[in-house]
């Protein structure tokens, strides 16, 4: 495996409003991600953390400077590459799951494998154990609508698990949760550390961010890495 998961060099990410004035979301932000690291993202609301995360996912493309996944430079993947890597070696929790309604439970989780061309019998028994993981056996047939907020949300965990992603992005995963709820889906994130995964997710609890190895703070246009509050 490569030594870093990611490399941001000298990124920069400018948007274009409507009546053609530019808004400078970062300047100048750099930062590296390794295996097994768990890293807070927060700064204010409108700061540029979503946008950071869709630019690491390849869904969003930086104005200037350089994303390095696995060690490559994203700017030179094709659109089939950037698809590749998103299944194998990226997955995404939102704060919305993004579960698919008329889907259940292991259906959802399955979808990942179906996309990439595994049998469905294979995928099937591997999404069963992924939710047993995550402590949901009893529910692999529910719908979404059926499901609590934190059920909802460790189905879509076992989603990104399924995949054996290297790189975990959540936006803002715990931001409808309870407190009590908040807590048990980041102890998720901390099996995902153990397997030497590498975490991204932004949060605005301060709680859950000082559980992390350490901070990115997004603040006017930087990011600056601080150390965790133990």
């Amino acid at each position: 495996m490569n030594k870093n998961l990611l490399e941001i060099k000298n990124l920069k990410k400018v948007f274009v409003s409507d009546n053609k004035k530019k808004i400078e979301i970062f300047k100048d932000a750099s930062f590296l991600l390794k295996p097994g690291e768990l890293v807070a993202l927060t700064g204010p609301s409108g700061s540029g953390k979503s946008t950071l995360l869709n630019m690491l996912a390849m869904f969003d493309q930086p104005t200037s400077g350089n994303i390095k996944i696995l060690g490559k430079n994203f700017n030179t993947f094709s659109e089939n590459e950037k698809n590749e890597v998103r299944q194998s070696k990226i997955s995404m929790i939102f704060q919305n799951n993004n579960l698919l309604s008329d889907f259940t439970a292991v259906e959802n989780v399955l979808l990942p494998l179906l996309i990439k061309g595994e049998e469905l019998s294979t995928s099937k028994s591997k999404a069963q154990n992924m939710l047993k993981i995550v402590n949901l056996s009893n529910r692999e047939n529910h719908f979404p609508s059926e499901l609590s907020g934190g059920e909802q949300q460790r189905v879509a965990i076992a989603r990104s698990l399924i995949s054996n992603s290297d790189i975990i992005l959540a936006d803002e995963p715990t931001g409808n949760l309870d407190y009590k709820t908040s807590v048990e889906i980041f102890s998720y994130f901390l099996k995902l550390k153990k397997l030497k995964k590498g975490i991204v997710f932004a949060t605005h609890n301060r709680e859950l961010a000082n559980k992390a190895d350490y901070k990115l703070r997004i603040y006017n246009g930087n990011i600056k890495r601080i150390s965790a509050e133990k």
